[in-house]
């Protein structure tokens, strides 16, 4: 294997099987399992998901070969312990795609979206009644426990909606959001009086986020992503306020607030003076 166009699937996957073999492979390979190699999956797809955004496609091929590769270990040690293998997991997705689209696949016809989405719901309730899930019958069983939690909120919030439980617009979420934040100011002025109570506080905050969540999906905002950005201004900010302490012959550490918010609207100033 040493010229790189011709490989393919199957290459990947012998690969994959060197890298694993107890005698000629990567001690580290060897050594990981499903538990250690995890994080690694979903670092990789956040990386993905950056790269999007970031429009660069060059990185997108390759951060999607590197989610790929996670695909394809995950398979490898599942097959090594007798589970199933690659061609299973290609097996699975085509199936799960066919069934799941018979208004594409089949002759099932959708007066509109709202009607396709419940009807997704069904068919991934039957597909666990079929693997002998425990339900409980409600429309919020398809809100998978292995999202997010922010993406969860938002499943949440999406599958009460079907069934109309829902409020009709971003004004009353916005009304909301001002009645939570003043639940929480009243907790953090409790504390003044007395010792915090840590579990109301945390709370009320919950309650804050997850009407923040609702917002966002009233304005159709992905709040991942719009937290994402957040971060990324956030510490784009931040790390030109260093090096203007650092041009100004400054110490952060050595900055009290004031100083520090100086610097802060000063590289704001400039961010808006660059647009």
């Amino acid at each position: 294997m040493t010229d790189e166009s011709r490989y393919d699937t199957d290459a990947l996957l012998a690969i994959m099987a060197r890298l694993r073999d107890p005698q000629r492979g990567c001690p580290w390979d060897v050594r990981q399992d499903f538990d250690s190699i995890a994080r690694y999956t979903l670092e990789e797809a956040h990386e993905v998901v950056d790269a999007i955004e970031r429009r660069d496609f060059d990185d997108i091929r390759d951060e999607l070969g590197d989610l790929l590769f996670q695909v394809v270990f995950h398979a490898r040690m599942a097959e090594e312990a007798g589970h199933f293998a690659y061609a299973d997991v290609v097996q699975a997705i085509a199936g799960k795609l066919v069934r799941r689209h018979p208004h594409v696949f089949g002759d099932t016809r959708y007066r509109d979206a709202a009607e396709q989405t419940r009807a997704w719901e069904a068919i991934k309730a039957e597909e666990r009644r079929a693997r002998g899930d425990v339900l409980s019958d409600s429309v919020l069983d398809g809100a998978s426990r292995g999202h997010s939690e922010w993406q969860r909120a938002l499943k949440l919030q999406e599958l009460a909606a079907t069934v109309g439980f829902d409020w009709p617009g971003p004004g009353p979420v916005l009304d909301k959001l001002d009645e939570e934040m003043a639940e929480l100011r009243a907790e953090f002025g409790r504390a003044v009086a007395v010792p915090a109570d840590v579990a109301r506080i945390e709370d009320e905050l919950g309650d804050l986020l997850f009407v923040a969540v609702n917002l966002a999906r009233h304005a159709r905002i992905d709040p991942a992503r719009a937290l994402r950005h957040a971060n990324a201004k956030f510490e784009r900010r931040f790390r030109a306020m260093e090096r203007l302490a650092g041009e100004r012959g400054l110490d952060m550490a050595q900055l009290d607030l004031a100083a520090q918010d100086v610097l802060w609207d000063a590289v704001k100033a400039a961010e808006r003076g660059a647009h």
